[in-house]
């Protein structure tokens, strides 16, 4: 029988009387000094067992369960199992009304009870319960016999035993989880979750971040090392596999000295995708490799562009680069502006190329180089943040461009003293129509218009920008998405990440030589 009729079982064994009586005919009854010598809480070991023709198999084991023992009359007493569970199931408490009791010699009472169950339709069972009590201690032994699922051609027989210690009264009721961590050390799984886990002791949740890599057999694999109040207890134990694949979440019962008990709720909160700019290759094959590109698929620089104004001795260096000057590991992504001379060669050269580095594409247009950049790469999460660490440091000369509209082929770049150059880093979520990489007509783009903007165009569903003058030590950013639309997981979306060094680059403003340096990035989603 699989374990969901066990939940059953249970769960409708806790929602209807248990006994309907508890008693002895073979033996009489004697007064029992109840209050002395057997009311109070105990605090022990409780097994379920399924008793099948093939032979036992255990269904759940709660290594700190708690039980109630109340005085009920000069010879009776009531028992509750408080929040029976098995399994990582909480079934909700068992209660055993006037039970009598019957003295056994030398400090030993039993009892014995009968019962029945029949919901009709859903299940039927029989009932039997033995109990004794002796020297501080109680063993009870549950028999529900001939249990008749619906559906089921064939009854089954299910065992509970419980063996528990009278509490004295001054045990600690402090249930806590101290700590909650992934050692890298105890499991090789382990390696996929990032940060340290949160504990929120209100809403008595744990969470934590995985890298988005992480496969489902890896979340499935993955061991807590726990510490928990002194003398407390906690189920599942500490070291023990928790499947969290597949958004599954696993529930921890700390159980204190005194029995009492809590509940945590621990879960994959969010998934994080680091680049942490190190792998760079050459941009054309057989080339130098002083054109390079950061690796991983998915990102793009304005190398490409460059490289046509090199060709023409108008360029003395590419707009993005590999650079040891790292915040972290042994290289960074250096992103300059580059003093692209403004000649005529047929047609104008902008005097300022901004420096950019970006998750999509670049395809070269010669009539509109704002329309080169086709920012976006397929993305079904939900992001949350960017995460990283940057440097600045903007060029002397600043140039702007005074003619409407902003085009290459018509401006004359001015220099202006008062201005002086900013960086911009952003994240940028996007509908789409489609996926097709050898079509890239549905991404958005730096051209001027509105809809086809990347900034502008209304089909932005979350943005975040950061801006920012001369930095000179590494320094931390956290972006958190502005949502203009509602996020719907059905919906086909593009993010960009986009690092320019000049921020207005979109207007052919600059200053040759401002330099951003980009370094541990880590896009969170949910």
């Amino acid at each position: 029988m699989k374990k969901n009729l066990f939940f059953y079982l249970f769960a409708v064994l806790c929602t209807v009387s248990l006994f309907t009586s508890c008693s002895d005919n073979d033996e009489p009854a004697v007064t029992v000094p109840v209050s002395a010598n057997v009311a109070g809480n105990y605090k022990g070991a409780l097994n379920v067992t399924l008793k099948m023709e093939t032979g036992d198999v255990p269904a759940g084991n709660v290594p700190a369960q708690l039980v109630s023992v109340t005085d009920a009359g000069e010879n009776m007493v009531d028992l509750k199992i408080s929040n029976f569970s098995f399994s990582g199931m909480q079934l909700g408490d068992i209660e055993v009304s006037g039970c009598q009791l019957t003295d056994a010699g030398n400090g030993k009472y039993t009892f014995t009870a009968t019962s029945s169950m029949d919901v009709t339709g859903l299940l039927s069972a029989g009932i039997k319960a033995n109990g004794v009590f002796e020297n501080e201690t109680l063993t009870l032994d549950l028999d529900i016999d001939d249990v008749k699922l619906m559906g089921s051609p064939v009854p089954y027989t299910v065992k509970v035993t419980y063996s528990g210690t009278k509490l004295s009264g001054t045990e600690s009721s402090e249930a806590k989880i101290l700590s909650f961590v992934f050692d890298k050390e105890v499991a090789a799984a382990n390696a996929v979750v990032m940060g340290e886990p949160v504990i929120d002791e209100t809403s008595k949740t744990i969470k934590f971040t995985v890298n988005s890599e992480a496969t489902a057999e890896e979340l499935a694999a993955l061991v807590p090392t726990i510490e928990v109040s002194e003398k407390a207890t906690v189920t599942p134990a500490s070291g023990e596999v928790g499947d969290f694949s597949n958004g599954k979440t696993v529930t921890y019962i700390v159980t204190a000295e005194n029995g009492s008990t809590a509940e945590y709720v621990a879960s994959v909160s969010s998934q994080v995708t680091v680049y942490g700019f190190e792998t760079w290759v050459a941009g054309v094959e057989g080339q130098k490799p002083d054109m390079t590109f950061y690796n991983p698929d998915g990102w793009c620089s304005s190398n490409a562009g460059v490289q046509m104004l090199k060709g023409m001795e108008l360029a003395d260096h590419y707009a993005v680069e590999a650079t040891n000057d790292a915040h972290s590991g042994e290289k960074a992504a250096l992103i300059t502006s580059v003093d692209s001379k403004g000649a005529n060669f047929g047609i104008k050269v902008p005097k300022v190329t901004t420096g950019s580095l970006f998750l999509g594409t670049f395809i070269t247009d010669i009539f509109n180089t704002l329309n080169s950049t086709k920012f976006g790469i397929p993305y079904s999460a939900k992001p949350v943040s960017l995460k990283g660490w940057y440097k600045y440091t903007p060029g002397p000369d600043f140039y702007v461009v005074n003619e409407q509209p902003y085009d290459q082929h018509c401006h004359e770049a001015v220099l202006d003293k008062t201005k002086t150059d900013e960086f911009m880093i952003s994240v940028v979520l996007y509908e789409t129509e489609e996926y097709d990489t050898k079509n890239w007509s549905d991404c958005l783009t730096g051209v001027a218009d509105t809809e086809k903007n990347i900034y502008t165009s209304s089909r932005v569903a979350a943005i975040a920008q950061l801006t920012g003058g001369e930095q000179t030590e590494w320094k931390e950013f956290n972006l958190i998405l502005d949502w203009k639309k509602e996020y719907n997981a059905d919906t086909k979306y593009r993010m960009a990440i986009i690092c320019s060094a000049s921020k207005d680059g979109d207007k052919f403003w600059g200053a040759p030589g401002s330099t951003l340096i980009v370094d541990d990035f880590e896009l969170v989603a949910e």
